[in-house]
């Protein structure tokens, strides 16, 4: 006996594309429905600028890296973890951010900190 999902996929064919189309829509509710991740909203006070790595530049790697950053209630950075963008910047921006200074809070938060290395720098 033939189940009604396998009746129902032999009678509508899959168009192209369907999976991405299904994967993209999933990726868009995630994000709508877990907006936490993003992380708090936490002015800076004080950055550093990154060093520009010098094989880095040597090479003609740019481009933005997300680094996630973990900040106290005085605004102190205490942890830094990447979450994207070329792992040759990374370490340079981690670097940076582990220097930054943020408004104080309630408590410890967790802050995504945009990064942009230009080799016009």
């Amino acid at each position: 006996m033939k189940s009604k999902t396998f009746q129902i996929c032999r009678i509508i064919p899959r168009r192209p594309g369907t999976r991405l189309f299904q994967a993209a829509a999933l990726v868009l509710v995630l994000a709508i429905a877990l907006p936490g991740w993003a992380g708090d909203e936490r002015a800076v006070k004080t950055h550093t600028a990154p060093v520009y790595p010098e094989i880095a530049r040597r090479l003609h790697i740019f481009g933005e890296v997300k680094v996630q950053a973990i900040v106290d209630a005085e605004g102190k950075v205490k942890d830094v973890k990447p979450v994207s963008g070329n792992s040759m910047l990374s370490v340079a921006a981690q670097d940076a951010v582990r220097k930054w200074r943020f408004a104080s809070g309630s408590g410890d938060s967790t802050v995504v900190v945009a990064v942009n290395f230009d080799l016009g720098q």
